[in-house]
């Protein structure tokens, strides 16, 4: 089967992005040549209408095709006049540049790509940037993973990390986050790509055969929490995947670092790269 590329970026935070390190990347992903680009969220600062319009121009100069899914920062966030407009309408300047803001897919022999929206304008709790996915959302995304090709690889994108990333700059607290981490791995997702932390990562969910992977790409912005900015290279072939984060390093990207996993896990026992069965969760 034709090797599989697919980039990864999230958190470009326009109205705070990093401008070197955008336009390089720009260069960068159109010399990769990627069969898909997919934008992971916090597309910008504040979710000003000028921040989206930078967004989208950026997006838009980028290959094609590509998945875009939203998170906490994309809506409405700075001032009076903000705060109502994204309790009334807080989706509409994102859908308007991007279309819907629930679920949406790229399907092809060799992947299908299913994006979730794990943010939330407003919440019963004081923190409203932290995540949240719901059992209908759930069943949703497996049911159109179920349409996948034979063989073809499973890829669920969203905003915030599932479960907590041991060590991370930050955390994402999703509510029902570690039910839908588990509900994938029964359905035998393999990636799902998040943004939020700033921060690259690859590490297996503690569920089913273990064989499903939570990978984060970093930010582009200047809000940097310990890594330069970066944006993820996913590489897949019949025997691997391979996701190489590309850090920027004063005019151009250069690796940060590369992680490897098999292409068919296919673990010996239950503990394999860590995971622990469990039984399923109704959803």
């Amino acid at each position: 089967m034709t090797p599989l590329k697919l980039v990864q970026v999230s958190d470009i935070h326009f109205g705070g992005e990093h401008k070197a390190a955008v336009e390089a990347a720009v260069e960068r992903i159109h010399a990769e040549r990627p069969d898909l680009v997919i934008a992971a969220g916090d597309l910008t600062k504040d979710g000003k209408i000028e921040e989206f319009d930078a967004a989208q121009a950026w997006l838009d100069r980028l290959p094609r095709p590509r998945l875009v899914t939203p998170g906490n920062h994309d809506t409405p966030f700075a001032g009076p006049r903000e705060i109502l407009t994204r309790l009334v309408a807080p989706w509409r300047r994102y859908e308007r540049r991007f279309g819907e803001r629930m679920n949406s897919d790229w399907d092809d022999p060799r992947a299908t790509v299913v994006t979730l929206n794990s943010a939330r304008a407003f919440q019963l709790r004081l923190n409203w940037s932290k995540g949240a996915v719901s059992r209908r959302q759930v069943r949703e995304v497996c049911a159109d993973l179920r349409g996948a090709a034979p063989g073809a690889l499973k890829i669920v994108v969203c905003h915030h990390p599932l479960i907590e990333m041991i060590g991370g700059p930050m955390t994402a607290r999703v509510h029902g986050g570690t039910a839908a981490a588990q509900a994938f791995s029964h359905a035998g997702v393999d990636l799902v790509l998040t943004g939020h932390i700033h921060a690259p990562f690859v590490h297996p969910y503690p569920f089913s055969d273990g064989c499903t992977q939570a990978v984060g790409s970093g930010t582009l912005s200047v809000r940097e929490r310990g890594v330069p900015p970066s944006f993820n290279l996913i590489e897949v072939d019949d025997v691997d995947i391979r996701v190489t984060a590309l850090a920027f390093e004063r005019t151009r990207f250069t690796t940060f670092r590369t992680w490897s996993v098999p292409r068919r896990c296919a673990p010996e026992g239950p503990n394999e790269n860590g995971a622990t069965e469990v039984a399923p969760l109704r959803i």
